[in-house]
């Protein structure tokens, strides 16, 4: 059992330890507050002046730059778009008939040519010597000929004038005579290699001074004005085309340009690996610029529905899986500022640049001369100030 006197001591000491530890406490607490006042004190202005700043920096009063376009009622053309090459119109390999040497080449690579120009001339010498040496084999032949026929005018039965002169032919030799000097200019003419059609010069093979064998490839002409694209359609594709209709046509070598082209010819026949029809489509191609081999993209123009309700493709975004686009309501004067309005729509039929817009008991509709954004209004909420501006990007708007 403790004694009165430990008793006391205990209580005094818990008195003790108590005070000290809640004098501790306040002087903790009160340089606390007293740090954090004098903070606030030094720094409340500039802090203040911090706000108001983000308060600019994100004031959603001001308005977004977006872009915006009209709607429209007009035509609807559904193209049918495939890869494609770039072909020559015409295109002919010319080769040597004759052996000899190249003693002249008249035209450089891509040079032009016109039909019946002379490109490329091989040695004559030998060949020149044959239609001499078949001239006097001939005028020897005739000779004879002559001979054995020099009174037949005298002969007065027609028919036997003709068989004589038959007879005095073969014995004569004058017409093997004559064809052996037919064979020598001929052989004499094939050493002079003439462009068959207008063109250009390609694919050089052959330098002056070379000697060449018949059937040696010399160059290559090729027509290219127009042009021809070859595209193989699906065969599900084929029958929404018809020739003569109009193509679009973009090169890889000519990044964002594009070419304006005609259906020429549609194969009637499909290959049965591929599924595939040929399309054949002309361009003009007065300079030269497109060359065989270019790789292409074509868009064909196949069905046509007229007098729709249309709007750009890029207007229209898709939220809960809905598609829909925003209507631009410009404020009374406004200048170019107003709200975005959204509407759930539905759409129709689509081609690379235009969206139909239809009637629908569940979406709103758009009318022609409205405008709805294209670009900048992705993140936009309903009812969001904002305005119409040529080109977002320059104008500091929010990115893609």
């Amino acid at each position: 059992m403790p004694t009165a006197r430990q008793v006391i001591v205990g209580v005094v000491v818990v008195v003790v330890v108590g005070g000290l530890a809640g004098g501790v406490y306040y002087r903790l607490r009160g340089e606390q507050s007293d740090g954090a006042e004098a903070s606030s004190t030094a720094t409340g202005p500039e802090n203040a002046a911090d706000s108001t700043s983000a308060a600019r920096t994100f004031d959603t009063s001001l308005p977004i730059p977006v872009e915006g376009a009209m709607v429209v009622r007009d035509t609807l053309v559904i193209s049918v778009a495939a890869a494609a090459e770039a072909a020559a119109a015409r295109q002919a390999r010319l080769l040597a008939q004759v052996e000899g040497r190249i003693a002249r080449l008249r035209v450089e690579e891509n040079g032009r040519a016109r039909q019946g120009q002379l490109l490329v001339e091989i040695d004559t010498t030998e060949y020149a010597l044959g239609v001499a040496r078949a001239r006097a084999g001939q005028a020897k032949a005739d000779a004879t000929f002559r001979e054995l026929t020099l009174f037949d005018d005298q002969i007065a039965d027609a028919q036997v004038r003709a068989e004589r002169e038959r007879v005095a032919r073969a014995k004569s030799g004058l017409e093997d005579a004559e064809l052996a000097l037919q064979e020598a200019q001929m052989q004499l003419e094939r050493t002079r290699i003439r462009a068959p059609f207008d063109g250009r010069a390609a694919s050089i093979l052959v330098v002056e001074g070379q000697n060449v064998r018949p059937g040696d490839e010399l160059l290559t002409v090729v027509d290219l004005d127009p042009v021809k694209v070859e595209v193989q359609v699906l065969e599900g594709e084929v029958g929404l085309l018809a020739q003569g209709s109009r193509a679009r046509v973009s090169f890889a070598a000519f990044p964002g340009e594009v070419f304006n082209g005609l259906i020429a010819t549609i194969n009637p026949l499909v290959e049965r690996g591929t599924r595939t029809a040929r399309v054949t489509v002309t361009i003009a191609n007065p300079d030269g610029r497109i060359l065989p081999g270019m790789y292409a993209r074509v868009s064909l123009e196949a069905r046509k529905f007229p007098n729709r309700i249309l709007v750009p493709r890029a207007s229209v975004l898709e939220r809960d899986r809905r598609s829909m686009l925003f209507v631009f309501e410009e404020e009374p004067g406004g200048d170019g500022v107003g709200a975005a309005k959204w509407r759930y729509v539905t759409t129709g039929f689509a081609n690379d640049s235009l969206v139909e817009i239809v009637d629908d008991l569940e979406t709103e509709m758009v009318a022609p001369g409205e405008w709805v954004l294209t670009d900048g209004h992705y993140t936009l909420i309903h009812d969001a100030r904002v305005r119409l501006v040529p080109n977002v990007q320059s104008a500091g708007g929010r990115p893609r």
